[in-house]
């Protein structure tokens, strides 16, 4: 009898970097693992897209092209590469037109992407079909997320007034059927595969069961499950994910795992091999990437935003202490038995055990991604504000639900997070709320950005953006970049070719400074071969000059006497005798 199948997704080189390192690895560290990971056979690993293109032009200087085709040249075929984009709106804010979608899905595909993961920030599936339709034109797979969140939670307080004034707060929006429905559209618009984007690690285990167990009843497509550490639900989840029956599961190698990241894959295993499912996964090659990740990561110390190692787990040839072994036997049959609450504890000990983070209570509570809640915090410091944390977090849920309940994913948690800061600031100056905005939630509350869950009330939209109606973004006002030529550079172009050209236009003002310096580069190499040709061919003429005998030497110099005269004064006519 054939042992059941589960696919693991690596995130290491794309997720796992960005949350932990803040997507400082370099190239060269890259480099180190990828001998291990064409051993490994993972069946397909996340390396690009996300924060990656921007970061490594940013802090690195590094092309991102190029780093995606090192990793396809040094993997080739044994996993699909993955990359994480925003449909429509690619990596920016603003939607782009369909030339620049379908060139850059057109040349990610040919640099080696076989999988491309699509999602919308507000889960309005009309941005992700231009990306579906173009992904799968050039041979890729289209993954296509459902941006995991929960309904807007409100104070004690908001209720009270709420009910004071005879209006209603919205509820029930983000319901298990909301995300079924939004699955079986996706299939129907062509999706290869479903993934729950849990990015904000928010999925209780019973709820991803439910989940799970629903989009395998109602889809025939394969269902990706992708959820974070933070608050403390990742390895339960995960865990009864597998139970329900899910098809892949995105983890991280145990030394970029756990904390704001994904659950650590060595964990995953050991789950796997007690239910009886293969993984096809070879552990040996996980065991020296883990070994070169626990050096990068020390390497990276100054970006480490846990500063907590893991133990040292050898999955290979470690027995795991009696406890913890019954710990994982116990969480496998709490899943069953959807016993959460004991569960969760189950597998919190388990990754205490493992040297993990302990779960971070403030965004458990707050129910809102880390990296928002960090940013806002960041946000107040620095006006010196950060005492007003908590009216902050109170006001979130009034922000999301006027600006339609976007779900709380990059950037939309970004937008209401600051604005949430702007309207307590208002607030602390005696302002009425929303007097300071930014342009990002006024573009959001407008429609610029897409169809929100639930509808915004048009009062506030006419007050906040001057139009009463819902007004989309209209590419046909798209401005592309400028592709600068530099005179003193001999007339070089900023972008050389097409995959430049999409670096200036989905990264203008990074980009630009990068594009700059590889001009200055090429230049300076295009003179230093200049110069190098002329020194080599006088070398070459003074060797032949060397090589002849007395009486050649002695005509050539006469050669040489005689051209320069004519040359200098033709109208001597000095003849030829």
């Amino acid at each position: 009898m054939s042992r059941k199948k589960l696919l693991i997704r690596d995130l290491t080189l794309r997720d796992g970097q960005q949350s932990l390192f803040a997507t400082r690895m370099t190239q060269e560290q890259v480099d180190r693992v990828l001998p291990f990971y064409k051993d490994a056979r993972f069946y397909a690993m996340e390396v690009w897209g996300g924060a990656v293109p921007d970061s490594i032009m940013r802090y690195l200087g590094e092309n991102p092209w190029e780093r995606l085709e090192k990793i396809k040249s040094s993997v080739g075929d044994v996993s699909l590469l993955t990359a994480l984009s925003r449909g429509r709106n690619l990596f920016g804010y603003n939607p782009y037109p369909d030339d620049v979608i379908e060139g850059f899905n057109r040349n990610a595909v040919k640099s080696g992407i076989g999988i491309m993961r699509i999602f919308d920030a507000l889960n309005d599936l009309n941005n992700m079909k231009s990306t579906i339709k173009y992904v799968k034109e050039n041979g890729g797979l289209a993954d296509c997320a459902i941006s995991y969140t929960v309904d807007p939670k409100f104070s004690t307080k908001q209720k009270f007034r709420s009910w004071i004034h005879l209006k209603s707060l919205p509820h029930d929006i983000f319901t298990i059927e909301y995300f079924v429905d939004k699955a079986k559209e996706l299939e129907s618009m062509g999706a290869d595969m479903i993934s729950i984007k849990d990015m904000a690690g928010l999925i209780p285990p019973q709820r991803t069961g439910d989940l799970i167990r629903k989009l395998k009843e109602n889809v025939s497509i394969p269902i990706d499950f992708h959820t974070h550490c933070t608050p403390g639900y990742g390895l339960a989840s995960a865990i009864m994910a597998i139970v329900s029956g899910v098809d892949i599961v995105d983890t991280c190698i145990l030394n970029f795992a756990g904390g704001p990241g994904a659950p650590s894959f060595e964990m995953i295993q050991i789950v796997a091999d007690k239910l009886g499912i293969e993984t096809g996964v070879n552990l040996d090659a996980v065991v020296k990437i883990n070994k070169e990740l626990k050096l990068i990561r020390q390497e990276l110390a100054e970006f480490d935003t846990c500063k907590l190692f893991p133990i040292d787990f050898d999955i290979t040839t470690d027995k795991l202490p009696k406890d913890i072994d019954r710990l994982f036997t116990k969480a496998i049959y709490l899943a069953k038995h959807d016993r959460e609450e004991e569960m969760i504890q189950a597998c919190q000990a388990i990754e205490k055990y493992f040297n993990f983070p302990e779960p971070d209570e403030m965004v458990k509570r707050a129910e809102i991604p880390g990296g928002m809640y960090t940013n806002m915090l960041a946000q107040l410091k620095q006006l010196k504000l950060d005492h007003l944390l908590p009216r902050v977090l109170e006001l979130v849920p009034l922000v999301r639900v006027k600006s339609g309940c976007p779900p709380l994913v990059t950037p939309t948690s970004q937008i209401v997070g600051v604005q949430a800061v702007n309207c307590v600031i208002d607030e602390n100056k005696g302002q009425p709320f929303f007097t300071t905005k930014s342009i990002q939630y006024v573009n959001l509350v407008k429609g610029i950005y897409g169809k929100t869950p639930i509808p915004i009330d048009p009062d506030f939209r006419e007050k906040l953006t001057g139009v009463r109606e819902e007004t989309g973004y209209d590419t046909k006002n798209y401005k592309k970049q400028e592709n600068s030529v530099f005179e003193d550079y001999g007339d070089m172009k900023l972008a050389q070719n097409e995959k430049e050209e999409l670096l200036l236009e989905l990264f203008p003002t990074v980009a630009r400074d990068f594009l700059t310096r590889c001009v200055e580069e090429r230049y300076t190499e295009n003179i230093y071969k200049i110069e190098e040709d002329k020194r080599q061919k006088a070398q070459e003429a003074r060797d032949a000059y060397e090589s002849l005998t007395p009486e050649e030497k002695r005509k050539r110099l006469l050669e040489g006497l005689y051209n320069f005269q004519w040359l200098s004064f033709p109208d001597e006519n000095l003849g030829r005798s």
